[in-house]
């Protein structure tokens, strides 16, 4: 049984990566949430809020333009811990020419105010490449829309105030379009017979018990899972050890619609099962 702590996540990132719409879901889920924190200043506000004495959960978000000393920074999520804070840093992120677009097409100027928009990116990105190193997760919204971050925010972290085990999502996707950039471990299940070119199964996903059966009769699938539980089993520990808050697997088949699926939700209900904190996300099982 996990035992509640005080709990500040620190929510950074890339500007138009989506800082302001994750603070709102925090902010929703009952996190009492202060925006545009300098990063010298996480501390004493922590301190200030009374987080370790009122098992408070707390989100800040750190305005990339004051800087980010990347020791100093480190330094004080260290002291925090030793107080019996648990502190969390979550990092948005996005690919430069889709941080790009969504300024142009809200016409808004970048807050590194250089000549031009590219040259905004690529400073703040540098400027910000220290505190990624130090993230727990990061977040790549890349091909999300808000409504797909709320619904990423909300699954992984609800009820994460009375629940403070290692996090765990298992994500299906298509590497026709590209793989997770979040994922720590990525599997790939295109080595088995593609329901695809099976007429009757072709417009079901791998959430239909046809589709299901269909991937699990063959020798070769439940080999991979009985390996690819085995190797989560030996890794899981490890990352925790290492100090890893967060785990993202990721499984892949051609388009994402059949094979990862099926595969993902084995997996996914299999840690579920066993007592872990998982959640099942399926990127691209509607597009494909």
């Amino acid at each position: 049984m996990s035992i509640k702590r005080p709990e500040v996540l620190l929510l950074v990132g890339m500007s138009g990566a989506g800082r302001s719409a994750s603070s709102n879901v925090f902010e929703d889920l009952g996190y009492y949430v202060i925006e545009n924190l300098p990063p010298d200043l996480v501390e004493s506000v922590v301190q200030s809020n009374d987080v370790a004495e009122s098992n408070r959960q707390l989100v800040l978000t750190v305005d990339p333009r004051e800087g980010v000393a990347q020791g100093e920074l480190n330094k004080s999520l260290d002291r925090l811990s030793q107080s019996g804070v648990l502190t969390r840093v979550i990092f948005l992120d996005a690919d430069t020419e889709t941080l790009i677009e969504r300024y142009e097409e809200n016409r808004r100027p970048h807050p590194m105010g250089q000549e031009s928009l590219s040259q905004s990116v690529k400073m703040e990105r540098d400027m910000l490449k220290p505190i990624r190193e130090l993230a727990d997760l990061v977040i790549d919204t890349t091909d999300m829309n808000v409504h797909e971050l709320r619904k990423r925010i909300i699954e992984g972290f609800q009820g994460e105030a009375t629940n403070q085990d290692l996090k765990i999502s298992v994500t299906s996707f298509g590497f026709k379009n590209g793989t997770p950039r979040d994922a720590d471990l990525v599997l790939d299940v295109r080595f088995l017979p593609n329901p695809h070119w099976r007429e009757e199964l072709r417009a079901s996903t791998g959430q239909s018990p046809m589709v299901r059966n269909y991937v699990l009769s063959f020798e070769d699938a439940q080999v991979f899972l009985d390996k690819a539980k085995d190797m989560i089993e030996f890794l899981l520990p490890r990352f925790t050890s290492e100090g890893k808050s967060y785990v993202g697997i990721a499984i892949g088949c051609t388009g994402g619609k059949h094979r990862s699926v099926v595969m993902t939700e084995e997996i996914g209900n299999w840690l579920k099962n066993d007592g872990k904190d998982a959640v099942i996300l399926h990127r691209d099982m509607k597009e494909a």
